[in-house]
């Protein structure tokens, strides 16, 4: 007797609303995608001996650089437009942008090569470290499965309720507004 069984993949981007800001994440990122981002800011982290759970330890200096790879990590797993409002750098140079980057090396490269020099201005999203912090574990949660980086994705699609099961209807007690990112 063979058997049949239906895989769900996420179509739509799941959604953080920051303030009045909604980021949209990917609906789904492939395992290796995941891993690579989620190593690359393991490795920032200790390549500086700072522990995320404890940022009030770390130093000054220290923080800054944890504090951009959390919002790098992040950017990766975001969509292209929610990626530009978090995770950006322009160039400056007479208090004129002269161009914009995803990664403060790009900007910093780019400034590098402005003729009279130019410097670099972090645009993106300012967040409390909490809000960071939080918005790391939702990712890993998301994608990673929280403790369980391989496994599968928590934000999959619930499954239907058997047939001839009540639901649980539930009225909103606000509206909700949406509004993408400004």
């Amino acid at each position: 007797m063979s058997q049949s069984r239906t895989f769900t993949l996420n179509t739509e981007p799941h959604v953080a609303t920051v303030g009045e800001t909604e980021l949209l994440f990917q609906p789904e990122v492939m395992g290796d995608e995941f891993l690579d981002a989620y190593e690359a800011l393991q490795a920032s982290q200790k390549s500086l001996g700072v522990d995320v759970s404890n940022l009030a330890a770390a130093e000054p200096e220290n923080l800054r650089a944890v504090v951009r790879s959390l919002r790098l990590f992040l950017a990766r797993l975001m969509l292209p437009e929610s990626a530009q409002i978090f995770a950006r750098w322009e160039v400056v140079k007479d208090g004129q942008t002269v161009s914009d980057h995803a990664t403060p090396e790009e900007a910093a490269e780019a400034a590098e090569s402005v003729q009279g020099g130019a410097t670099v201005k972090d645009v993106g999203m300012r967040l409390p470290d909490r809000v960071l912090v939080e918005l790391l574990e939702w990712a890993v949660e998301l994608y990673g499965g929280g403790e369980r980086p391989t496994g599968l994705s928590s934000g999959s699609a619930q499954a239907s309720l058997p047939p001839g099961t009540r639901g649980k209807a539930v009225s909103p007690s606000r509206g909700s507004t949406r509004t993408r990112g400004r």
